[in-house]
């Protein structure tokens, strides 16, 4: 039997202003990457994330990003190893506060926005992200795009490793994402979205942005919480993989 965990990003409210559909996702989603205050996210909303997955049953990760507030931590930067490694040490403590003060084993680290789609191919980031981990937990999954250098590196430093694929997002023919800026590299139709879900998890292929199909591996989807119909998709997404004899799991049970 096929067994994938659906995760989702979530706490990426801060202050006054609110993102996302966390309370209502929380509870359909196995696995959740929190903001950790640099992309999104502040303290008090990582403690509200943290005891609302406490109480669902759902795995907690990290999500390191980029300290970018005003760009949400889509934009590329110019960053040392030496900066990044830095960046995601410090996020991964933060929300490790949080979990371990609710008696929580943190799951893994999914790195944002940027951070994530520059370490997809930049072996040098892809690297000091895997250093980073390692050096404060090598308990921890590293959950990154499926194909891509960031696994390939948390691999060789000894990490177990989980291969993401996206529910609402297209791909180039190199299996990284079509960069937001593109027209149609956001899925918004629930019927396609779902249907390529389970073509990635059960024959382990997408079709690209160009029509091509490409092979990828799918231990985890992402639903973005930002998204205005994640719950649409999670719903949807959850009804078809069971139907297809797919088991629902977060990462930790089979990673």
């Amino acid at each position: 039997m096929h067994k994938v965990d659906i995760n989702s990003d979530l706490g990426e409210s801060f202050g006054a202003y609110a993102i996302g559909n966390d309370r209502e996702l929380i509870g359909l989603v196995s696995s959740v990457n929190v903001a950790c205050g640099m992309h999104a996210g502040d303290p008090v909303v990582m403690e509200d994330t943290v005891a609302a997955a406490v109480a669902s049953g759902t795995a907690v990760g990290a999500h390191p990003g980029f300290p970018d507030l005003m760009g949400f931590g889509r934009r590329n930067m110019s960053v040392t190893p030496a900066e990044a490694k830095a960046y995601v040490k410090y996020q991964i403590g933060a929300l490790l506060a949080f979990t371990q003060s609710r008696g929580l084993k943190m799951q893994h680290v999914k790195p944002h926005g940027a951070l994530y789609n520059m370490a997809a191919t930049d072996g040098k980031l892809a690297r000091a992200i895997a250093e980073a981990i390692v050096e404060v937990d090598g308990g921890l999954v590293l959950l990154g795009l499926a194909g891509s250098r960031m696994l390939e590196e948390g691999w060789a430093r000894g990490l177990k490793v989980a291969s993401e694929v996206f529910a609402d997002r297209a791909y180039m023919n190199d299996g990284t994402l079509v960069p937001r800026s593109f027209p149609g590299s956001i899925i918004h139709d629930k019927s396609l979205a779902i249907h390529r879900v389970v073509r990635m998890v059960v024959d382990g292929t997408v079709e690209s942005m160009d029509g091509n199909e490409i092979e990828i591996k799918a231990d985890s989807i992402c639903v973005h919480g930002d998204n205005m119909q994640a719950l649409d998709f999670v719903r949807g997404i959850r009804e078809a993989l069971i139907k297809n004899g797919v088991e629902i799991k977060n990462l930790g049970s089979f990673i």
